[in-house]
């Protein structure tokens, strides 16, 4: 590879890495919106602190249909979630779920589609 193109392929990679900037909160299909600022966050009834490995600070809001019962993501404003206390199940598995908690999507988890348990996953 010459210098030229192992520059071209470091200013892209270096590129790719940078955070895309956020006009505000863009809230899904009833998803509540998630303030920017620890003051909105406050004011809208969500919890600011740091979230993930990297400790970003950000809001956290509460989901609507928080806890309810389901067996799909189409059944709830969030995911539809395994009960971490089953033990964890394998994919395939059926099951029900509840409805997420919150709009952090940080932890370990299964996520439970039409019926049925998919792979765990953790989020950092």
């Amino acid at each position: 590879m010459t210098k030229a193109a192992r520059l071209a392929a470091c200013v892209l990679f270096a590129a790719a890495c940078q955070p895309v900037p956020s006009t505000g909160p863009v809230p899904d299909e009833g998803r509540p919106a998630v303030p920017v600022t620890a003051a909105a966050c406050k004011t809208a009834g969500g919890s600011w602190g740091r979230q993930g490995l990297l400790g970003t600070e950000q809001c956290v809001m509460p989901m609507p249909d928080a806890g309810k019962t389901c067996r799909d993501g189409d059944d709830c404003v969030g995911d539809c979630r395994g009960d971490p206390s089953s033990g964890g199940a394998a994919p395939g598995d059926r099951m029900t779920g509840r409805c997420q908690a919150t709009t952090s999507p940080f932890g370990c988890y299964t996520r439970v589609e039409d019926g049925k348990a998919e792979g765990m996953l953790c989020v950092d």
